[in-house]
């Protein structure tokens, strides 16, 4: 067995047009105990959290390795673990607090884990589970919507930002699930990336949100979901909420949030944040394996589309800094993924 293993990492946050911002490296290979699979990767999506971190990450003696979102081939068990073999094709968005996916060979606990659906490609699995997971959470955990199909008719939901990564998913789950679903675009590109998901309707967000809602004789939602500045929506969707209704958000803020405009409404706020229940070894952990096990149904059953956009090439340093800078440049529709195996640039 190698004892090193191919990886991409960093000793230090730095801007991605800087060389060192990614690095080829190599690292110990681990061994699987416990609850522990260890997964050789094969495919690897970025998400804008890779970014943030990396970005705000301070200078360390030992590579900091980023990624997620992945999909890979258990090649060893833990002796805690029953549901998965050797040789079965996964995917899962692992945990913030243990050394990522931009790695050949991984350990991930198996409650974070699922079976890969068997009708897609690598690649467009490894491009959903962070999101799918986030908006699985944000529906159907910190807000009362019931996750069955059409459960929830005559009920609304409003999404911001739903050509982002969480939203694509969102909108669909949404749809799924009964809800009347009207998001937030600007862009032709976008709005038909939206509508194509599913959204009932779709709004400008360069002009009043409330106004267009009322052209469409809509005065409130039941729901809303913010997956794009707290700072800016939370005042926005108070007045858009329905009394009694429930508003959760993915995006922390950068200023005190006015929740005093959500109390003559009764409205309940909650945060969602897919990396709480690994982070802190919740009772209900083994709800994200669970969770993704029913994504690769529906994904399989088509009722959920994969969204892959681009595919990058071999798994690097220069792919990496590559995938990262157009994340941060905020231009993507749908997500990006990193397949081909780990080699030098």
């Amino acid at each position: 067995m190698e004892k090193e293993i191919k990886a991409v990492g960093f000793y230090e946050g730095l801007p991605i047009s800087d060389q060192n911002s990614f690095m080829n490296l190599k690292v110990a290979r681990k061994k699987a105990t416990g609850f522990d699979l260890l997964v050789q990767v094969n495919a690897v999506s970025v998400n804008p959290v890779d970014t943030k971190m990396r970005q705000s990450h301070p200078a360390t003696k030992e590579p900091t390795i980023l990624g997620f979102d992945a999909f890979g081939t258990v090649v060893e068990v833990g002796d805690r673990v029953q549901e998965f073999k050797v040789g079965e094709s996964v995917f899962y968005a692992g945990a913030n607090n243990r050394p990522g996916s931009d790695q050949e060979f991984q350990l991930v606990d198996a409650r974070l884990v699922a079976h890969a659906p068997a009708k897609i490609s690598p690649e467009e699995a490894a491009a959903m589970p962070l999101t799918s997971l986030t908006a699985w959470e944000t529906l159907f955990e910190r807000m009362p919507i019931v996750a069955r199909q059409n459960a929830n008719t005559h009920k609304t939901i409003f999404i911001v930002n739903g050509a982002g990564g969480v939203g694509s998913i969102a909108i669909q789950l949404a749809k799924w699930a009964g809800l009347t679903v009207i998001t937030t675009a600007s862009k032709p590109e976008t709005t038909e990336w939206t509508k194509k998901l599913g959204a009932d309707l779709v709004l400008d967000y360069h002009k009043s949100l409330k106004k267009q809602l009322q052209d469409h004789q809509i005065e409130t939602v039941d729901f809303a979901a913010i997956f794009q500045s707290t700072d800016i929506y939370l005042p926005i969707l108070a007045d858009i909420v329905a009394p009694e209704g429930y508003m959760t958000s993915i995006v922390e803020n950068t200023q005190p949030l006015p929740m005093g405009m959500l109390k003559s409404k009764s409205i309940t706020f909650a945060w969602e944040f897919m990396f709480t229940k690994s982070l802190y070894q919740t009772s209900d952990m083994a709800s994200q394996g669970k969770i993704l096990a029913k994504v690769a149904d529906l994904l399989d059953q088509q009722i959920l589309q994969p969204t892959l956009t681009l595919t990058l090439n071999g798994i690097n340093a220069e792919t990496l800094r590559h995938a990262h800078e157009l994340v941060e440049g905020n231009q993507m529709i749908g997500k990006i993924v990193i397949t081909g195996g780990f080699n030098a640039a």
